[in-house]
């Protein structure tokens, strides 16, 4: 029984198994850019809702919110530039730190202890380190190239 033959270079095995790159550089630099803001802009408001704790809105609290959305943002688009670039422990513990202090200073402007914020904030950068560890592990090589 005969077979058809592939036409050359359109069938290969990576050609296969990738999925096909739809937007453009431009468009994942602008998504990348727009998720930072977005993300910054509801963890400021977040963060200037649990400082007012129900109260009215002041104009020191509007501060706290925007100032916050910008370091998160800004350090959301540091650790999203710099953390690929290390190897996978590393990775995976910037990510964790980020997340951890994100968390411990949210919950921080609550009513409650440091104490309190310190431990939510250890336990959420724990589960982060391990979810992002297993991850990277699983899908990268030991010199932190992506295993395909």
């Amino acid at each position: 029984m005969a077979h058809t033959a592939p036409a050359q270079g359109l069938r290969t095995p990576s050609a296969r198994t990738r999925t096909p790159d739809v937007f453009s550089a431009r468009t994942h630099r602008i998504a990348s850019w727009a998720t930072a803001v977005v993300a910054g802009l509801v963890y400021g408001y977040w963060v200037a809702a649990d400082n007012r704790s129900g109260g009215p809105v002041t104009g020191w609290n509007l501060l706290l919110g925007f100032v916050s959305a910008f370091v998160f943002a800004a350090l959301w688009t540091g650790v999203h530039a710099l953390a690929p670039r290390m190897r996978r422990e590393l990775h995976a513990l910037l990510w964790a730190a980020f997340a951890g202090c994100a968390m411990g200073f949210l919950y921080s402007q609550s009513a409650d202890s440091v104490l309190r914020s310190t431990a939510m904030g250890l336990a959420v950068a724990a589960a982060t380190f391990l979810v992002l560890f297993f991850r990277y592990y699983t899908h990268e090589d030991a010199a932190g190239h992506r295993i395909r």
